[in-house]
Order: structure tokens, then C-alpha cells, then sequence
């Protein structure tokens, strides 16, 4: 008796089963997260995201869902536990299980991949090069998807974060936070596709992680032209200015004021001064004295002063950083773009609120969306300016450079999350914005983590956590297009298009030779 094999028959390894998927689900979440600083393990991310893709391979739908859903709990859930620091369990549940939405969608995407494109193209290159890239624009498609939406996304945790401070972190500048990402996935993908083959040598196989390894590495950096110079000092006030605070009216202005006086003995020959978001309790628009506070502050270090307060214009209220000049006021003005949905304002408030009605009293007011451009004109210099949650929009920073921006200013207020991990994850991505934009950048929290950062992500300064303090530098400043800027949302839409014409291509492959099959065999002279 002879048997037929289908051409599209592949040999692998068989799949896990679903305790063991679950397990390693649960484990790869763990180890993504130890990517991130405060550990900054960097190769754990890889590590991590391989077991995660490994537990999707051979599941049924149902399967990919749960193992998904298993896996985004485990990663988000660690990786934003900061969360609960002040504002308690159900707002860190809330935004995880938004979150594993996304990652088990996600999930059924991924196994989609390992079924239907090793079939689909059998030969070696189908297995290890186009399935390991297919899988990365799922994942990136997933994480793309929920950067963006609802309501803006939750662009926090993107694979690329994990990479800020190690070898990888470079080709932000030439791909982007989601090119980047797409790397990292598409190398965690090739281990476990190189792990179950059976057809290709151990050596073949070494080879080929240790060529792709190498070619990560090795890459050059892109280079950034410097035009000059900025002196910047950049103030951290250590205010207790976060949701619950008790603090008197005035006080943390007081705080910054306070940490600023001890430059003023110096003979400093300063270009700007830098204060975080919310450094002005008073809105110096509306309080003579927060006024006379910035005129005094701009005065004695003979420059502008950028820093952030809440204004209102009519009905409504904005999240601002004034640029204030002695005599002169607040000369420009830059309104927070991306307010953070269910912090800064509610969405949908009339349906919401009644859910929760004591968790969205912490929602008083809503905060209106920027409208004003988002550089500022230091006497020649332009700035671009990112409040807190902004520094994650990959539009906006776009926005920046197309504007001129020639270094990036970064005020935030990360009170609300004492010693958790959230400022200096923040940092990260902060970190990985000056080299993608080719831009020193200065991250001027009320707390810490306080730095000045080099394009190429080196610390110039920094500040320590809780302390009040000044960094006095001078700053370069750059004009270069970066290859990420030049290409924009290219690459996340090239490798989305990508992955999701590959997979349907690959489906409607196999389902024509499921059906030339079925035809032979239902045939009366065909094969048996």
C-alpha cells in the first residue's frame, strides 16, 4: 500500500501542550518585564517574548486566546503594577485587562502564523526566514493597534522600551520605536523556529542565530551633526505633588523656587531654565504672585523659563508649560496634546461615571487636547516639548522635528508613583526618543527620574530620586533627519500591510491544496 504526502507537509516538533503552554505564557511575561528598567536586563525581553510565541505554536483559537490573554496578564500586570502605588487595584486591573484584549487577539494572530505559513511555503527559507518574520508583524501589528486605541491607546510596554539601555537601543534612529520592535520580535521568533526545526543541522541552524545575532549588533549607529550648543539648568524640586498630596496653595512652586535659588550666586551664563509639569501650582496667567515668582527666577538667571502649569481659557482647562521671560510674561505656550484617558479626563463621561462614580471622582475635570504647536523658540533655538504622557506619541515627536525642533524638552510630574519603577521606565522612553529623533533631550521631573540625555541615549546628567537639585549643562543641538523621521509610519504600516496580506495569502494557499486534494481522493482512479 503507498500513501500520499502532501507537498505542503513540514516535520517539526510536535506542539506543547496547553498546561505547559500556559506555564511558559506566564514565565515569558515575567522575563519581558525584567527588560524594563529598574532592572534593565535587556536580553530578557528576547528571552521572554520567545517562550511567549513558543506557547502560542499549535493551539487551537480558543487556546490562542487563553494563552494570549495568560500571557499580556502576566507581562502589563508586572510592568504597570505601579498603578496601585496611590490609586489603589482596580485601576491596574482595569488597564491590564484592556490590555489582554489586545494580546490575546494578538494571540490567535501569532498561531495563525505558525499553522498556515510553514504549509503555506514548505521549503527551509518558508520556515526560518518568512514564518520568524510574519510572526514579528503580528506582534507588532497587535502592538501598533493598541498604541493607538481606544481612545488614543495605551502605548506604554512596547517591546522597543525594553532596549533603552542596551546594544539594541540604536536603531531607533534608523527604523523607529515600531521598527524596532519588529526586530526584537522577529529575532525571539527565529530561536523558537530554529528550536523545533528537524529538516535544517544544529550547525545550519547555530549559524544562522549567531549571523542574525551579529547583524543586530554590529550595525553602526546613525550619525548625528551637532550645530552648536544650548546651556540648559533643569530644575527638580522634589514636590510632594502628587493626586492625594496635602500641600498649602503655592507650595510646590515654592519646592521648584526653592531648588532654583542656589544658581542664582552662580555667575552662569544660561540659555534657558527648565521646570517640570505642575512646577507652578498657581497658574502665572491668572496669580500675580506665581508671576512674580517666574519674573524673579528669569530675572536673576538672565533667561526664559519653561515650566508647567494648568490654565484655562474660557471653558476649558489645559495642561501647559509656559515659556515666561522677565517683563515680558508668558511669551509662548505649549497645551498637553495627548492627555491620559481616565487620569486627565474621562471619556464618554456620561456612561462611565455611573459605573464607578467614587473611582471617577479622581476625575474632577477633564482636560482639553492641545491645539497650539508643540515647539518653543528659545531666541533662535527651537524646543520641542512633551508633557509627561506625551514622550509615548510617535506622532507628536514627528511633529516636533517637522516643526524644527532642535532638542527635546521632556516636564513631567511622576509624584503620583513614588519609588516604583514608573519614572525611570518613563526615562526609557525617553531615552530611546533622543536617539530616534537624533535630539538631546532634557527630562525634568518634580521628582526624579531627572536627566539629560545625548542622542545617542548616554546620560549627560542626571539627578537623584526625592532630592531636590539642578542639572547646569551644555546641551548640543542638532538638525539631522534621522532615517526613523525621514520614513515616519512607513515601516509600521509596511510591516503590517506585510503580515496580514502574508497570512491571508498563506490561508487561501492552503486551502486550494486541501481542496486539489479532497478532489483526488474523491476521484474513482485517483490514489487511495
Amino acid at each position: 500500500m503507498t500513501s500520499t504526502i502532501p507537498a505542503s507537509a513540514t516535520v517539526v516538533a510536535r506542539p506543547l501542550s496547553l498546561d505547559l503552554a500556559l506555564l511558559m505564557a506566564i514565565t515569558g511575561g515575567w522575563l519581558m518585564d525584567l527588560g524594563y528598567p529598574d532592572i534593565a536586563w535587556w536580553p530578557m525581553t528576547i528571552v521572554g517574548t520567545a517562550l511567549v510565541l513558543a506557547s502560542l505554536r499549535g493551539r487551537s483559537i480558543a487556546g490562542a486566546l487563553l494563552v494570549g490573554a495568560v500571557s499580556g496578564f502576566s507581562y502589563y500586570g508586572i510592568l504597570i503594577e505601579w498603578l496601585t502605588v496611590y490609586l489603589g487595584i482596580v485601576p491596574w486591573l482595569a488597564l491590564t485587562l484592556a490590555q489582554v484584549v489586545f494580546t490575546a487577539l494578538g494571540g490567535v494572530l501569532i498561531t495563525l502564523v505558525w499553522r498556515w505559513v510553514p504549509r503555506a511555503w514548505p521549503g527551509v527559507a518558508g520556515r526560518l526566514i518568512l514564518t520568524p518574520a510574519v510572526v514579528a508583524a503580528a506582534w507588532t501589528t497587535r502592538e501598533a493597534v493598541a498604541s493607538v486605541f481606544p481612545f488614543g491607546g495605551f502605548a506604554w510596554g512596547r517591546l522597543a522600551h525594553s532596549q533603552a539601555e542596551g546594544p539594541l537601543a540604536h536603531w531607533a534612529a534608523w527604523v523607529g520605536f515600531s521598527g524596532l520592535t519588529f526586530l526584537l520580535a522577529w529575532f525571539s521568533a527565529l530561536l523558537v523556529a530554529v528550536a523545533i526545526e528537524r529538516r535544517v543541522g544544529m550547525l545550519r541552524r547555530g549559524i544562522l542565530v549567531a549571523g542574525a545575532s551579529t547583524a543586530l549588533l554590529v550595525w553602526p549607529a546613525v550619525p548625528i551633526a551637532t550645530t552648536g550648543t544650548i546651556s540648559v539648568a533643569a530644575v527638580q524640586g522634589d514636590s510632594d505633588s502628587g493626586l492625594f498630596a496635602r500641600f498649602e496653595q503655592g507650595q510646590i512652586l515654592q519646592d521648584h523656587y526653592d531648588a532654583t535659588r542656589p544658581l542664582f550666586d552662580q555667575d552662569l551664563d544660561l540659555d534657558v531654565v527648565v521646570w517640570p509639569e505642575n512646577a507652578s501650582d498657581l497658574d502665572p496667567l491668572r496669580s500675580e504672585y506665581a508671576a512674580s515668582v517666574l519674573d524673579v527666577v528669569s530675572d536673576r538667571l538672565d533667561a526664559p523659563v519653561v515650566a508647567g502649569t494648568i490654565t484655562v481659557d474660557g471653558a476649558e482647562t489645559f495642561n501647559s508649560v509656559l515659556l515666561w521671560r522677565a517683563g515680558e510674561g508668558a511669551v509662548d505656550q505649549y497645551d498637553k496634546v495627548h492627555p491620559v484617558p481616565f487620569a486627565e479626563y474621562l471619556p464618554a463621561r456620561d456612561f462611565f461615571y455611573p459605573l464607578a462614580p467614587r473611582l471617577f471622582d479622581l476625575v474632577p475635570r477633564d482636560y482639553s487636547f492641545g491645539q497650539r504647536d508643540t515647539v518653543v523658540d528659545l531666541d533662535g533655538v527651537i524646543a520641542g516639548i512633551s508633557i509627561c504622557y506625551d514622550i509615548v506619541d510617535d506622532d507628536l515627536l514627528a511633529r516636533q522635528i517637522d516643526e524644527g525642533a532642535q532638542l527635546l524638552l521632556a516636564p513631567t510630574n511622576n509624584a503620583d508613583f513614588g519609588v516604583s519603577d514608573q519614572s525611570v521606565q518613563q526615562l526609557a522612553i525617553a531615552r530611546l526618543r533622543a536617539i530616534e529623533s537624533g535630539r538631546a533631550l532634557v527630562n525634568a521631573s518634580t521628582v526624579g527620574a531627572s536627566a539629560i540625555v545625548l542622542p545617542d541615549g548616554s546620560t549627560l546628567d542626571s539627578l537623584p530620586l526625592f532630592e531636590p537639585g539642578t542639572m547646569v549643562q551644555e546641551v548640543p543641538l542638532s538638525d539631522t533627519v534621522t532615517p526613523a523621521h525621514a520614513l515616519g509610519r512607513t515601516v509600521e504600516w509596511g510591516v503590517i500591510l506585510f503580515g496580514l496580506l502574508t497570512i491571508g495569502l498563506a490561508g487561501l494557499l492552503i486551502g486550494r491544496r486541501g481542496r486539489a486534494v479532497t478532489r483526488v481522493h474523491d476521484t474513482p482512479d485517483g490514489p487511495r
